[in-house]
């Protein structure tokens, strides 16, 4: 079953069109960041490519301050969690 997730565009760490190259910086980005932050490879809105967030980063309703401010969300599919 898919893991579908809310993200602002404008929170992403990178786009990439390869799903092997995504995961890897990804990787690097942890080990150069605090490794205790969760990062997720999630499948672009565009089912074209592959966006890196910060789990801490993802939409929910417990963290929404107001529809105005998160009005960018959209919803992406989870592909990795490392």
């Amino acid at each position: 079953m898919d893991e579908i997730v809310f993200f602002n565009p404008g929170d992403s760490i990178g786009n990439f069109h390869d799903h092997n190259e995504a995961v890897k910086t990804a990787q690097i980005y942890k080990q150069k960041q605090e490794a205790d932050k969760k990062v997720l490879v999630v499948h672009g809105t565009n089912n074209q490519s592959f966006d890196i967030f910060l789990a801490d980063d993802a939409i929910t309703h417990s963290n929404e301050t107001s529809t105005d401010s998160k009005s960018n969300e959209k919803p992406y599919r989870v592909s990795d969690k490392l």
